[in-house]
């Protein structure tokens, strides 16, 4: 068990049992704004290739990463910490949905892109290392920094080894907000 942050197939977006509620609260909410409804992309089926799904299990202390987002003066903390569910539109702000999500609370629904500009301004300050990976298919990233992490710590060290929980969770926002804009899907907490 735990909480997993995952891309979302186009089944799972209209099933009214999974997020059927909130595909219909972001369509109302993106017609209230005159734009046009959102359309999940269909899976890839022609065998799996890397970068078309994306997940991760969020397994670390995650602490020092709120502390790292907190001090920044700008809308870093609620970029990367404040949604639900990110979507490849684009949205200044969160918006609060009526729909309800798993834990019976609205949902919030953030933009990919503002999420992969905090992310990257996070990513910078840390400056994350070379070798990190960038498709993060099955736990990628978790696999990296509970191992190859370390040697690269102790050959390329940096504000970002100074503590690697933070870097994780700065690495698995960029990357989910990165999938989010290149494969078109929505990324949520599972």
């Amino acid at each position: 068990m735990g909480i997993y942050l995952v891309s979302v197939a186009a089944d799972d977006w209209r099933d009214e049992e999974v997020l059927g509620p909130v595909a219909g609260a972001v369509d109302a909410e993106l017609g209230r704004r005159g734009l046009a409804p959102f359309v999940c992309p269909e899976p890839v089926r022609a065998g799996r290739r890397p970068g078309t799904r994306f997940e991760e299990k969020l397994h670390r202390p995650i602490g020092g990463f709120d502390r790292l987002c907190r001090a920044r003066s700008d809308d870093t903390h609620e970029a990367l910490l404040g949604w639900e569910v990110l979507l490849p539109v684009d949205l200044a702000d969160s918006v609060v949905l009526p729909a309800r999500s798993e834990d019976d609370d609205p949902t919030t629904v953030g933009g990919a892109r503002r999420a992969l500009a905090a992310a990257r301004r996070l990513a910078d300050r840390l400056a994350l290392p070379a070798g990190i990976p960038e498709h993060c298919d099955g736990l990628d990233l978790g696999r990296w920094f509970d191992g190859p992490a370390a040697v690269a710590a102790a050959t390329a060290p940096g504000p970002w080894s100074e503590d690697l929980d933070a870097a994780y969770y700065t690495a698995v926002y960029l990357r989910a907000a990165e999938h989010a804009l290149r494969r078109g899907c929505p990324v949520a907490y599972s």
